[in-house]
């Protein structure tokens, strides 16, 4: 992280400020390193800030305590939370336009030393959002391709949390976008905004959860619905009516193999008949991050990370690696599809199995 003079804030007048200044070139630092999340870790001593870059965190800087206190005011301010309120935790969002337009997920939450802060960046600029860079195989994109030109059906996207599924579903709903098409969302949260397509925000408060929304969902005389997550029996059954009823429907489910779709949405008291005549597709994915392309080294055809000043230990940037079940069409699993991307040098092996495991 950049340096701080932190002589200058010893005089009352400056805090405030510094504060901002400290705020801002933390943000800036992340969007020029492409830091997907940073973490600012009240601690009985410091204040610990880190970065998530690719997957990974790694510490950023060290403050006084007395820092984090402050921090947290400047950025509910930012993001017209409740300042005077530390004792519950709070969400919010702040949208910087003039730095790329950004759009940064605030979480504020109560720990034993003071408020820890959770800031997600988002690209707004839709600049990811293309099928063709998520990482699929040429047959594998080539099958998702051809059912999401299907007029219904049910599409899942699996994998643990932090594996990239709202990336592939917004990147689907962006092949999608068209005129002619009607497509709505119910999600928590949205994380990105997308034109021409109508997104609903879960609210609990309200009673608008994500059984509530479909229903209303469906009655917009919709052609393609995303839904952000099945979490429970009730949003399950109607995403499969709609399924079935002439609907796209695309949405998350988090199970750590494909296979276990259908014993999940079983357990769930989903009839596994009505399940096999509405599920299209199941993708399971995970991101495995990718040889930094101005450093790696090759030794017997193997390329290993090595490390240079523009990555972060050999490695950068992420992509996916899938695994795509329908019912008729075979397809790679994980293991074949990163070795398939370790072959041809975009990872490693130790990669994989930190990722992946032995599966």
């Amino acid at each position: 992280m950049r340096n701080f003079d932190l002589s200058n804030y010893s005089n009352e007048i400056t805090h405030d400020d510094y504060i901002i200044e400290l705020i801002n070139s933390l943000i800036e630092e992340a969007i020029e390193k492409t830091i997907s999340d940073i973490h600012i870790e009240p601690q009985q001593q410091t204040c610990r800030i880190r970065f998530r870059r690719d997957g990974l965190l790694y510490e950023a800087a060290s403050l006084p305590s007395h820092f984090s206190s402050r921090m947290a005011t400047r950025i509910k301010v930012m993001a017209n939370l409740n300042i005077a309120e530390r004792r519950l935790p709070q969400d919010g969002r702040i949208y910087i336009a003039e730095k790329n337009n950004m759009d940064l997920r605030v979480n504020i939450c109560p720990t034993l030393f003071g408020e820890k802060i959770a800031l997600r960046l988002l690209d707004t600029k839709h600049n990811q959002l293309n099928l063709a860079n998520l990482g699929m195989e040429n047959e594998q994109l080539t099958l998702f391709l051809h059912t999401l030109t299907k007029p219904q059906g049910l599409i899942l996207v699996t994998g643990p949390t932090g594996s990239g599924k709202t990336l592939t579903l917004y990147a689907a709903l962006q092949y999608l976008n068209q005129i002619e098409k009607h497509i709505c969302t119910i999600e928590d949260p949205i994380e990105i905004s997308l034109p021409g397509i109508n997104q609903i925000q879960v609210n609990p408060k309200i009673n608008l959860d994500f059984a509530n929304g479909l229903r209303a969902l469906l009655r917009q005389d919709p052609d393609v619905i995303m839904i952000g997550e099945i979490r429970d029996k009730e949003t399950a059954e109607i995403a499969i009516q709609a399924a079935q009823t002439g609907h796209l429907v695309l949405s998350t489910l988090h199970t750590t193999q494909a296979k276990e779709t259908l014993i999940r949405l079983q357990t769930m008291g989903i009839n596994e008949s009505e399940l096999r005549h509405s599920l299209s597709l199941i993708i399971n994915q995970r991101l495995v991050r990718l040889l930094c392309s101005q450093c790696k080294q090759s030794d017997n055809n193997v390329f290993h990370a090595k490390g240079c000043p523009i990555c972060y230990q050999g490695y950068q940037g992420r992509t996916g690696v899938f695994e795509i079940l329908t019912t008729t069409n075979p397809s790679l699993n994980l293991r074949q599809a990163a070795m398939l991307k370790i072959k041809n040098g975009l990872t490693t092996h130790s990669e994989y199995l930190r990722v992946i495991g032995h599966e």
